[in-house]
């Protein structure tokens, strides 16, 4: 009999390719994680160690449902990201051992209220209303390690309503996963069920209502959703 005082919160999981679901426990994003992507934003990615925002593990849109066009914004851009998932935690993980605590890989987007983000940004304020709000991170399946090794390179590639409007290679990011569970090991204490959104490429852009978004990683997966 449970002792909470409220109907516990329903767990986040994510679909596995071949069967079953990852459970979600924290969404970590990398901010600026592609050279061209950063020179877009108007940043200069040579002088940059990584830093992260995060969203709310119920923020994750799965099996390609329809994302809603948010609230108070204007300028809803697209993101495309790999995504890792967590399946062993540990706290300052030394680089060569990182990969043995990947469970496997996706494809996300991180979408975001552009807008609301340039606002903080003027103000120096916190980002978390610009990119942690309700169904802002649509994911495909969870492709375990075990079947798709752990892509260094590969194409990363994002359409909206078939027209190609990223286009990249996992080998241009800036941090690659294995230093960039190392950094973020040093932060915090990574845990199983943990994922991290690894950073955009360049051609980030607008989209609208009834836009749909299909996205690709070479050796990883795919994620689609509609713009309601």
């Amino acid at each position: 009999m449970s002792n909470f005082v409220i109907e516990a919160p329903a767990v986040t999981a994510v679909p596995v390719a071949g069967g079953g679901s990852f459970p979600v426990r924290r969404v970590f994003c990398v901010g600026r994680n592609y050279a061209e992507h950063a020179r877009e934003m108007g940043h200069d990615p040579d002088r940059e160690e990584p830093f992260f925002f995060t969203k709310p593990a119920d923020a994750l849109v799965i099996n390609g449902a329809d994302m809603p066009y948010p609230a108070k914004t204007r300028d809803l851009h697209h993101e495309m990201e790999l995504v890792v998932a967590i399946g062993t935690g540990g706290r300052d993980i030394p680089e060569a051992q990182a990969l043995a605590h990947v469970y496997g890989y996706a494809a996300g987007l991180d979408m975001t209220r552009r807008d609301l983000q340039a606002a903080a940004k003027k103000a120096g304020r916190p980002w978390d209303m610009a990119k942690g709000f309700d169904l802002s991170g649509p994911i495909g399946e969870i492709v375990p390690a075990s079947r798709a090794g752990h892509p260094a390179a590969g194409k990363i590639e994002l359409s909206v309503n078939g027209a190609v409007r990223q286009s990249s290679d996992l080998s241009r990011q800036i941090w690659n996963v294995a230093e960039t569970i190392a950094y973020l090991s040093g932060l915090v204490a990574l845990k199983p069920g943990d994922l991290i959104f690894t950073g955009t490429p360049e051609g980030v852009g607008a989209v609208n209502k009834g836009d749909v978004l299909e996205g690709a990683i070479a050796g990883v997966g795919s994620v689609r959703t509609r713009i309601a």
